[in-house]
């Protein structure tokens, strides 16, 4: 019976996630491919238009890596939290159905974030490596560890903006500018090694840099310095991911009043 369950439960998730894909993507063109495209162009054009105006090492650092970790984590982070805050209000006529829950149409959302800019990591890592950009991971594990930590961080902070969003509808108009103001504190365009001691710790007070680190600690080895907590993206992923269910439910009572 469980694993009945749990089947359902996956069939139901993935068919949320095809729909989302043709409704957000459309049928014609590039179509679902564009899932991945998106973060691909966008981090590769990053990438050149640095390469021409910044030096080929940061600090002892290769550019192009270090791009790609930090862009990579910042748009899973910003896709998650933005695509979040519209997903139940264009989906509410699947709620009426009696298998399709709230819980299912976010974690289709996020799954779909998640393959797309993995899959566009993983394409961006192989040029890289081909051009002779980057080596084999020093440390895969840990590779894929910060970037799962980022991932259950991300679903954390998506739902407590989207519960707000539900009962707010300022705050769809505010995110938008407070990612611009999570830039400097996101890890995409500094490490916190390069950071004066005194302004370090203030830095890491915020858990998103924690997950980047990871993944260049991973990918640089010991000999770049990094520094991180790996459990302290994890601590307030799932702190907020249910402080945001709760408050997810709070707010679905107005929308169904509605």
């Amino acid at each position: 019976m469980m694993f009945k369950s749990i089947s359902q439960n996956v069939t139901i998730v993935i068919s949320l996630m095809l729909r989302e894909i043709i409704t957000r993507y459309g049928r014609r063109g590039l179509g679902f491919l564009w899932l991945i495209g998106e973060p691909l162009l966008f981090t590769g054009a990053v990438i050149l238009l640095w390469s021409f105006i910044k030096a080929p090492y940061q600090h002892g650092v290769r550019l192009a890596p270090f791009v790609m970790t930090g862009y990579m984590a910042l748009i899973m982070f910003r896709h998650m939290v933005s695509y979040s805050m519209g997903a139940i209000s264009g989906n509410l006529g699947l709620l009426f159905h009696q298998k399709i829950k709230i819980l299912h149409v976010y974690l289709a959302r996020f799954f779909l974030e998640l393959g797309g800019t993995t899959l566009a990591f993983l394409i961006v890592y192989a040029v890289l490596m081909a051009f002779g950009q980057v080596t084999w991971p020093m440390d895969p594990l840990l590779l894929y560890y910060g970037w799962i930590s980022l991932f259950i961080l991300s679903i954390g902070i998506a739902l407590v903006v989207s519960a707000l969003a539900m009962e707010f509808d300022v705050v769809e108009r505010i995110v938008p500018v407070l990612m611009y103001a999570v830039l400097p504190f996101s890890g995409a365009f500094t490490m916190a090694a390069w950071l004066p001691a005194k302004y370090r710790e203030v830095y890491l007070a915020v858990p998103i840099p924690h997950t980047v680190e990871m993944m260049r600690a991973a990918i640089f080895g010991e000999f770049v310095e990094t520094h991180y907590d790996p459990l302290y993206p994890l601590f307030w992923g799932g702190l907020l991911a249910v402080l945001g269910l709760i408050m997810i439910s709070r707010a679905k009572e107005h929308i169904d009043a509605d």
